[in-house]
């Protein structure tokens, strides 16, 4: 089932999530349901906070990266089986000359700007299977990733922007909040209540 997808000015969105329990309700209804989500707006990743749910609960696929023909062969590789639940996830190390790479959000539709981040991470997480890993991620791979564990932090890309640039997108991000946008998927607008 395709959910709707929360837009910017949602509290839900400003939340610290919480960790959640292998006996979480319907988790695995909950997860068919992000990736369709995810899959039916053409995301790469996709938190349960853009879903409404203030849960420590990310998704990505990045497999459709390891065609890019500008990426190095090693990145490639690292992008090739790169769809994975993250559960529980902390980010205990982060690493490297922060890079700028233009990023987008399902939340933010029709915004895209340039973000800096750390070059590698160390992830501590559980998989859907609530199994341990600590992994290390590089590159394209540790973008996405820090892009999605932001959502469970309650951090948004445009936090990352400079105060001259959030000035002038504020419009623009009022207008979402409002439900004043097209959009090709579902979403549910905060604001769009308050301007009937």
């Amino acid at each position: 089932m395709i959910l709707p997808i929360v837009a910017f000015g949602d509290p839900v969105l400003r939340k610290v999530a919480k960790d959640i329990t292998p006996d979480y309700p319907n988790l695995d209804t909950l997860l068919e349901n992000m990736f369709e989500t995810m899959y039916n707006a053409y995301g790469v990743g996709l938190a349960a906070p853009q879903v409404g749910l203030p849960i420590r609960l990310f998704m990505i696929d990045a497999t459709g990266f390891a065609e890019d023909e500008e990426l190095d062969e090693e990145q490639r590789k690292q992008l090739e089986g790169m769809k994975k639940v993250f559960i529980n996830a902390k980010i205990i190390e982060r690493n490297g000359e922060p890079w700028v790479f233009n990023e987008g959000c399902l939340s933010i539709p029709d915004i895209r700007e340039d973000v800096f981040r750390p070059e590698s991470i160390k992830i501590e997480y559980m998989d859907e299977n609530f199994e341990k890993h600590v992994e290390e991620y590089d590159g394209l791979a540790a973008r996405v990733i820090q892009h999605e564990y932001d959502h469970i932090e309650g951090i948004l890309f445009t936090d990352k922007l400079s105060a001259l640039k959030r000035r002038l997108l504020k419009g623009r991000l009022t207008n979402i909040s409002r439900g004043r946008i097209k959009v090709d998927y579902k979403m549910r607008f905060p604001d769009a209540k308050k301007m009937r």
